[in-house]
C-alpha cells in the first residue's frame, strides 16, 4: 500500500508540473529567422503565429516567391526552437520518470 501511495503522490506532482509548463508556455514567444535576418516570425508557446517582420529589400515584385519560401523557413526555424524548448521542459516535468517511447507530452 506504501508504494501505491507514493505513486500517487508522484503523479499528482506530475501532474501540477505539467500544468505550470502548460501555463509557462502560453507566455514564451520564439523567434525563428531565415535569409540571414531578411525575415523573422514570431510564435507563441502553442505554435500559432504571433507576427512576421519582413526586410523592405525583400518587397521587390520579382522575389515575391523567394520570400515566401523564407517565411516558411523562418517559421520552420522557430518552430523547431519551440520543439526543443518543449521537450527540454517536459524532461524536467517529469523529474526523472520516463514514459515509453514514442509518447509525447502535453498530448
Amino acid at each position: 500500500m506504501k508504494n501505491i501511495a507514493g505513486l500517487m503522490k508522484q503523479a499528482q506532482q506530475m501532474q501540477q508540473k505539467m500544468a505550470d509548463m502548460q501555463a509557462k508556455l502560453e507566455a514564451v514567444e520564439i523567434e525563428g529567422v531565415a535569409g540571414a535576418g531578411l525575415v523573422r516570425v514570431r510564435l507563441s508557446g502553442k505554435g500559432v503565429m504571433k507576427g512576421i517582420k519582413i526586410d523592405p529589400k525583400l518587397a521587390d515584385p520579382a522575389e515575391t516567391e523567394m520570400l515566401e519560401d523564407l517565411v516558411v523557413a523562418a517559421h520552420a526555424d522557430a518552430k523547431a526552437k519551440l520543439d526543443a524548448m518543449m521537450e527540454e521542459e517536459t524532461k524536467n516535468a517529469m523529474g526523472g520518470m520516463s514514459l515509453p517511447p514514442g509518447l509525447k507530452l502535453p498530448f
